[in-house]
């Protein structure tokens, strides 16, 4: 548990790998179709859940392990890589995500059990948890600050459309062969984008001086696990087959979080700190993460609750609740880098503004007008209304939040960035599967059909999700350009 003086890490390495790579956008496109199949793959397990839950003999709870360990296991990898982002050479880290991430993505394909088929997933997430703040990284250090809105439209179209997207590719695989057939589906992209690296990636990025504060690492990884597992535990306890109180775990969570944020707080007056949070002394920096929470939430959430409600209560097939999300990813694909070139030239407030209200109405038609008789269709245009809105909302606030930081925190603040998503994503998969679950339950107990106690549940869910999203309005208008505000 060694620091480093500050002077050593303030100062540049002598030469620039950047300059030395040439032009960084076949690398950079390289990185984003890794992490765009990464990130696919985070959400692929939505509509195979039902499937999951008759091939196992498990209960919603119990599979949403398979979305909730995934992100469990990102939210406690991702805190240290600003050391490893700062300490090796980007070639290699690109390379050995790409690979654990193959290697995991064939254990799940050979999975004789549920627990082999989670812990196939959590060798996918430790790639993933690389890769992704690897990414952002990379372009913010290569890409001109006129120009990043544009290009993080595509980090935007990575952590979003991705996971709307995994649904349908699940759903179209599902219709004729096993689920087994996701993973073999991913699993030769993974290894073509594998080879490519090894062939073609190049080190655009310099190194800085580093260590690794071994008691941060510990508290992290008990603080952020203790957290979402608590957060998921709640999840698990609503349908009644919780192992142990959520209390426990959120307890071990939180105060090993305070004891980490301390840790810190001490560490970053040498410059050592494991996850420097001067980030959040940004003010543009913090407004925009918690943004970031909400717009996750409520994505995570909907994604978990939709191939539920639809394949348990309209009867939908795991191809057709597939098809389904296919147009709100497509929309989010196509509007978040349009909103990437809109902050470019205006700023990002209103844009985000105009995200965040757009999102919100999309839930509370989603909380007023989906019931057990709702049309299919109508679904969809409001799926396609919530990923717009989010499409909108992300791109500008990833260039605000990442984009104020001076450089010497860029591989932080990614972290930052990345984490909470991880710990949003956990929060809004637990939050809108135990406000379902429980209505749900209160329904059926009532004698009331079950698909109308389905109904109610996804009610019951959309409701809480629409409440959240007034906070993130309220927020969004103070917002500011960050190329107005000095780095900090």
């Amino acid at each position: 548990m060694t620091a480093t003086p500050r002077a050593q890490i303030a100062q540049p390495t002598p030469s620039n790998p950047a300059a030395k790579a040439g032009n960084p956008r076949p690398i950079i496109a390289l990185l984003l179709i890794a992490a765009f199949v990464m990130i696919l793959n985070e959400t692929i397990m939505g509509v195979a859940l039902p499937h999951l839950m008759r091939d196992f003999a498990i209960d919603a709870g119990t599979a949403q392990w398979l979305a909730t360990g995934f992100m469990l296991t990102m939210a406690v990898v991702i805190p240290t890589s600003g050391f490893l982002l700062n300490r090796f050479p980007l070639r290699g880290l690109a390379i050995t995500a790409i690979a654990v991430f193959t290697a995991g993505t064939l254990l799940a394909a050979l999975a004789p059990s549920f627990a082999v088929l989670l812990m196939a997933r959590v060798l996918q997430a430790v790639g993933t948890a690389i890769m992704t703040p690897l990414l952002s990284t990379t372009i913010l250090n290569v890409v001109s600050a006129e120009k990043r809105g544009r290009t993080m439209g595509g980090i935007a179209i990575v952590m979003a459309a991705a996971p709307a997207i995994g649904p349908t590719v699940s759903g179209l695989i599902l219709n004729n062969l096993s689920w087994r057939w996701m993973f073999w589906f991913v699993f030769p992209v993974a290894a073509a984008t594998l080879i490519a690296a090894i062939f073609k990636m190049r080190n655009l990025t310099e190194r800085r001086p580093a260590s690794l504060d071994i008691l941060s690492t510990v508290l992290s990884a008990l603080g952020f696990a203790g957290l979402i597992y608590g957060i998921s535990s709640l999840g698990e306890e609503a349908t009644g087959h919780a192992g142990v109180s959520p209390l426990v775990p959120l307890g071990v969570g939180v105060v090993s979080l305070g004891l980490f944020i301390w840790r810190q707080l001490v560490l970053q007056r040498t410059d050592s700190a494991l996850l420097d949070l001067r980030t959040f002394t940004n003010r543009s920096f913090t407004i925009a993460v918690i943004l970031v929470f909400f717009s996750m939430l409520a994505l995570f959430g909907a994604l978990i609750v939709l191939p539920l409600f639809v394949q348990n209560v309209l009867g939908l097939t795991a191809l057709q609740t597939g098809l389904m999300m296919l147009p709100g990813g497509l929309i989010m694909g196509i509007f978040a880098p349009v909103s990437g070139a809109l902050s470019d030239r205006f700023g990002p407030r209103w844009i985000v503004l105009f995200g965040t209200v757009v999102s919100s109405l999309a839930l509370w038609l989603f909380s007023g007008t989906v019931g057990a008789g709702t049309e299919s269709w109508h679904i969809v245009l409001l799926l396609m209304l919530l990923n717009a809105g989010l499409g909108f909302t992300l791109t500008p606030l990833l260039s605000s939040a990442l984009g104020s930081l001076r450089p010497s925190l860029y591989a932080h603040g990614s972290a930052t960035v990345n984490t909470l998503q991880q710990v949003a994503g956990a929060t809004g998969t637990a939050l809108f599967i135990t406000l379902m679950t429980n209505e749900t339950t209160r329904h059926l107990t009532s004698g009331e059909n079950p698909l109308l106690a389905g109904a109610a549940g996804a009610h019951a869910a959309f409701t809480g999700g629409a409440i959240l999203s007034l906070l993130a309005i309220v927020l969004a208008l103070f917002i500011r350009n960050p190329h107005k505000e000095e780095a900090q």
